[in-house]
């Protein structure tokens, strides 16, 4: 059976984003991006919530048009391109780019999902990994954490009823001192 990873990065102080939406503190250089694209690539759909997919499909369709991104950011735009993407939202009409609009997370119709065949799901977005959680659906952690405190903006994670046991899998440093911490479900 396939999983459902939640993908994302985080400042050492638990956001993903500061107050006014700003990311401009990721420090994504060309080894981690390329660290990204070899993990993504093998993925076998990425679940977006609406405003994560609106801001990847605003850049990645034709990022490796732009002679400015050569190297990983234009092989992304291919592997974001080509990817089969489930973007969850009760507004949106339709999306492109090889995306299927869900109206809600159903965990009966994501156990499903789930068991096809294929490589395993990354879910991007904190919405829509709050969501995830609270139906229990999350697999594995894939967390870069940078270094820097951006002191507030949207946590990572939500209150939550229940405590989830998990595992490190895997820790790297990368060479612009963003870690990754990786944890699995007891």
């Amino acid at each position: 059976m396939r999983k459902i990873i939640l993908m994302m990065s985080v400042s050492l102080d638990g956001f993903f984003e500061g107050p006014e939406r700003q990311i401009d503190w990721h420090l994504v250089d060309d080894e981690l991006h390329g660290h990204f694209n070899r993990k993504l690539s093998t993925m076998g759909a990425f679940l977006h919530g609406r405003v994560t997919y609106e801001l990847m499909a605003d850049v990645w369709p034709t990022a490796d048009a732009d002679p400015a991104n050569a190297g990983p950011m234009a092989e992304f735009a291919g592997i974001w391109r080509d990817m089969p993407k489930f973007v969850f939202s009760r507004t949106l009409e339709r999306a492109d780019w090889n995306t299927t609009v869900v109206r809600e997370v159903d965990p009966d119709e994501m156990r499903a999902l789930k068991a096809r065949s294929g490589g395993d799901m990354v879910a991007g977005g904190a919405g829509l990994a709050a969501s995830f959680m609270r139906h229990d659906l999350i697999d594995e952690f894939h967390l870069y954490v940078h270094p820097v405190l951006i002191g507030k903006g949207r946590p990572l994670f939500p209150s939550a009823d229940a405590r989830v046991g998990l595992r490190l899998v895997e820790t790297r440093t990368f060479g612009n001192g963003v870690l990754l911490v990786r944890y699995a479900r007891r």
